[in-house]
């Protein structure tokens, strides 16, 4: 059984190679068949023109194409800012810093910002396609009942990642469902419950205030 502390340092693992991958420079062209790419075009511009946008999600995780984990989480994204809560654990980035906060350990890591901030967000995707991965459409699929377009990226250059398979509605535009698939047989998934956007988000959503945390150890690296 794999101990929730254990949890949340594999999904920090498996989504810092999506991080990693934006700090190389490719020099290999990029293979894109027009219609993935006219697909995800449509998608990263109507995220871009958004507010803000929350996602509600099932993630999990396992080896050699099975599941052994899953855990709810809930993500707001806006320009260059957002919060994530997984696994009883809060990270915040407010566009400087980024602020991880675990209610279990009553702990809180204080990091700066390095370029890799936006590494759990599916979204992440929808930028690093254009450069970094050669897009594929691979046809129709459903998903809990959704018809959508099956997207195959598979990395220009080794980062870790095998291939990411990504499910659009391409009706309204919107992201269903990420599959990553890593070199060591490592799957991890993203599967968007609830979708919103443009809401009236509280104006402190993105920030940290060390007054609500008084009895946490707080550690600025």
């Amino acid at each position: 059984m794999i101990k929730r502390k254990e949890m949340r340092s594999l999904f920090s693992k498996i989504f810092l190679s999506v991080a990693l991958a934006g700090g190389f420079t490719f020099v290999s062209a990029q293979k894109a068949d027009s219609k993935s790419q006219q697909i995800l075009n449509r998608v990263s511009a109507k995220y871009k023109a958004n507010r803000n946008t929350y996602f509600k999600f099932m993630y999990s995780t396992g080896n050699n194409g099975k599941i052994t984990k899953k855990e709810t989480g809930i993500f707001y994204t806006a320009p260059s800012r957002y919060k994530l809560k997984i696994m009883g654990t809060e990270q915040i980035f407010d566009g400087s810093k980024i602020y991880s906060i675990s209610d279990e350990d009553q702990e809180v890591t204080i990091a700066k910002a390095n370029g890799s901030e936006m590494m759990f967000s599916p979204t992440n995707y929808l930028d690093s396609y254009k450069k970094e991965y050669n897009t594929t459409y691979i046809g129709k699929k459903s998903v809990a009942g959704k018809t959508t377009d099956m997207i195959r990226l598979v990395p220009i250059k080794n980062n870790g990642i095998r291939e990411v398979d990504i499910y659009i509605d391409s009706a309204k535009s919107q992201l269903v469902k990420i599959e990553q698939k890593q070199t060591d047989n490592a799957l991890a998934i993203i599967q968007i419950t609830d979708y919103r956007a443009n809401q009236n988000l509280a104006k402190d959503i993105f920030s940290f205030s060390r007054s609500k945390y008084k009895n946490y150890l707080i550690t600025e690296l």
